[in-house]
């Protein structure tokens, strides 16, 4: 059956001599990655943490993120790539929920890993796998490998836990969505008709590596046992540079990227003939943006993939050939990959006639286990085999599928997903908030933004407006992740709209942001 370490070990057959990773100048052949994470996955599991223990990364991009990302399941163990936007209090709980017994660190992260040690008991080993010197609190990446000898990688494969991916959570706390080695490479299977990559191409990780949405690029990457080039973050400019110096061919930007790409200085002189695909999705993509890039760069293609974590994470993808087409098609999310199935239902569970509004179920190969320690979201979003998306869509005559809202309650914002229910959370520990609810705005740059709307309490007077919404703000920076933080903030003196059930009526609230818009989604 397939597994993490056999897809890496297949890499290495298919180009044993080729160069399998190159990060600030170092280069690592295949073989050479091979008996690295073999000799690691051996270090770890000296641990002897038991079969599917977790192992946690919280780091910059690098090629020793890359090989422990297969160290771990080699051991026998699940990887946890933890946010690196995230607070100390996010990560804290995502280790604490999972159990995550290893913590494995970069120099980005040494004050936070410290702190985390500390704070979280069952953490027993952290490893250092930066370039630097090893704090004596911790353990030597280096070290394990240069010290162990390789060895067979575990059995566990198939549907067996492969790792836990950690997304916003709806009752305010992160949920960790469990996904198998079958569905991570059935994910990046589904792909490769659009993903068009081979072993003579480049693939540029300038999207950070914790995320579902470069873990698919990765995997894509293995399948053709291409090279892999990694930058610890990005930045325009440096994202430019290494695309014409290391003649990269593919890569995946989300759409706030690509923006700022276009408006550095360079994008218009940089050499990017070498660029083949550019593949883009985590958030919807403006088209005044996709027709800048795709005039600038009249050669490249452009590729959109719409998923979610819990689909590891690819649903549909709009191929490159349909972007050259233009016209209507360009709204659409594209069509199902040959590994997805979907369904668009109504709120009594049946399938809506064409053209009508759904809300999106998936069903593949590449659906998730379920949410970690989570029963009854787990029972909500899986059904039957089902994943429920939260999104409702559209399909046309052709089976493209059009995005036209959200059924749950989040906000994506540059790609990344923010579950309202966490912000409110935030804001109403504040002593001058009464009542609040969070909704997504409109957003020149990152597609959408995070609004706060806020009742005050008695206490506070309307002359303390100005001063509150920059202190509310910096409230929330203490215990959620500064992307979920309100961007901007609305005070409120009449109650909250509710629906005869009770809750807030989000659709109101928003109506005056969105009014105008063909789609309550951007």
């Amino acid at each position: 059956m397939i597994s993490l370490p056999s897809l890496l070990e297949r890499g290495a057959r298919l180009n044993s001599n080729g160069i399998a990773t190159e990060f600030l100048g170092r280069q690592r052949l295949w073989s050479e990655l091979l008996d690295r994470v073999a000799k690691l996955g051996s270090g770890l599991a000296q641990y002897q943490l038991g079969a599917g223990e977790r192992v946690a990364l919280l780091g910059l991009n690098s090629d020793n993120y890359f090989e422990s990302t297969f160290a771990i399941p080699w051991a026998g163990y699940c990887v946890v790539p933890l946010n690196t936007r995230w607070a100390v209090a996010e990560n804290s709980y995502a280790l604490k929920d999972s159990g995550t017994r290893v913590l494995m660190f970069d120099d980005a992260f040494m004050s936070q890993a410290e702190i985390l040690k500390d704070q979280t008991d069952q953490l027993e080993h952290l490893i250092y796998m930066g370039d630097g010197e090893t704090p004596d609190w911790a353990e030597s990446y280096e070290q394990i490998i240069d010290t162990n000898k390789a060895i067979a990688p575990s059995t566990r494969n198939g549907n067996d836990m492969a790792g836990i991916f950690y997304t916003g959570g709806t009752t305010g706390f992160p949920k960790g969505v469990m996904q198998s080695h079958l569905a991570i490479w059935a994910s990046a299977l589904g792909a490769v008709p659009d993903f068009e990559i081979t072993q003579r191409h480049t693939y540029l990780h300038a999207a950070p590596m914790f995320h579902m949405a470069d873990f698919a690029g990765s995997m894509g990457t293995l399948l053709a046992g291409a090279k892999h080039v990694f930058i610890p973050s990005f930045e325009p400019g440096l994202v430019l540079d290494t695309i014409a110096k290391q003649s990269i061919t593919h890569t995946l930007l989300v759409p706030a990227m690509i923006k700022m790409i276009l408006a550095h200085s360079a994008a218009t002189t940089t050499d990017l003939s070498s660029l083949e695909k550019v593949f883009y999705g985590a958030s919807p993509m403006p088209a005044a943006v996709l027709t800048q890039a795709m005039n600038l760069w009249p050669l490249l293609n452009f590729v959109q993939a719409y998923g979610q974590t819990e689909l590891a994470p690819i649903i549909t993808t709009l191929s490159a050939s349909d972007h050259r087409k233009g016209g209507d098609v360009l709204k659409s999310a594209g069509r199902a990959t040959p590994v997805t199935d979907i369904r668009l239902l109504d709120s009594e569970g049946m399938d809506v006639p064409l053209g009508q509004q759904g809300e999106v179920v998936v069903r593949g190969p590449h659906a998730m286990l379920g949410y970690w320690n989570k029963p009854e979201e787990t029972a909500k979003a899986l059904q039957d085999g089902w994943v429920f998306t939260g999104d409702a869509g559209v399909f046309d005559v052709d089976g493209y599928l059009y995005i036209v809202d959200r059924v749950k309650d989040m906000v994506v914002t540059g790609g990344e997903n923010v579950f309202t229910t966490e912000v409110e959370n935030a804001l109403i520990s504040h002593d001058a908030v009464q009542d609040v609810a969070v909704i997504g705005i409109p957003h020149q740059e990152w597609g959408e933004a995070v609004h706060g709307i806020v009742i005050l309490t008695p206490d506070y007077t309307e002359s303390e407006v100005g001063a509150l919404e920059i202190e509310l703000v910096q409230h929330c920076h203490q215990s959620i992740a500064g992307y979920k933080c309100p961007k901007s903030i609305s005070f409120r003196e009449q109650p909250l709209p509710l629906s005869g059930a009770g809750k807030v009526l989000k659709t109101e609230l928003r109506k005056p942001f969105w009014e105008g818009m063909e789609k309550q989604v951007n």
